[in-house]
């Protein structure tokens, strides 16, 4: 039986690198994977998955009112699907990631998904939310924190440098925008408790 999968981190864990390696894998073997991102994350161009160390690859934008199993299910027809990967899963709905679901329960494909868990305020993503709640598989990617520590949460960064501690949920952006921190500095960075 096929499984949903997710794969979790802050930022710079090398979320994105893991993914596109995990298809080249699939893809070497002659085997088709399909890859999705989220439409609003375009740095590395429209409907392309990129990693910090430079390697990218095409991918389906997708937005929050796609139906991804309707997508999956059409792209069966042209052909066997080895798995599905998503890029940036923390942006998708409660109601895609069931979606996902049903892709490896009724097309017994697998699902990989990569996202944050959660945002600069602590907060889960809906998208991070459900598949924590109905994931077959869940694996931290683990990155570090300036004291060695791991890193589980992100600081917002605003255009003079400083942390903000509030504003909207989504915003896309790298290492200029975000720092991962252990949740001890997160919450002294953040105010909530002293240093």
């Amino acid at each position: 039986m096929a499984k949903l999968y997710f794969s979790y981190s802050a930022m710079n864990a090398g979320k994105s690198t893991l993914l596109l390696q995990a298809s080249y894998n699939y893809r070497e073997r002659g085997m088709r994977t399909l890859l999705f991102i989220a439409a609003l994350d375009d740095r590395a161009g429209k409907g392309k998955i990129g990693s910090r160390i430079g390697l990218e690859c095409e991918a389906i934008p997708f937005s929050t009112s796609d139906d991804l199993y309707a997508h999956i299910a059409e792209e069966k027809t042209r052909g066997d699907i080895a798995c599905v990967f998503v890029d940036e899963a923390q942006f998708m709905t409660e109601e895609q990631v069931w979606q996902l679901a049903r892709t490896a329960d009724r097309l017994n494909i697998p699902v990989m998904t990569y996202g944050l868990r959660t945002d600069f305020q602590g907060q889960l993503f809906p998208g991070s939310k459900a598949l924590l709640a109905i994931a077959d598989s869940l694996r931290e990617i683990r990155t570090i924190c300036k004291c060695g520590r791991k890193a589980t949460m992100v600081v917002r960064l605003g255009a003079d440098g400083k942390p903000l501690k509030d504003g909207a949920q989504i915003v896309v952006g790298g290492n200029e925008t975000y720092v991962s921190l252990c949740r001890r500095h997160w919450e002294e960075v953040m105010g909530r408790i002293e240093p």
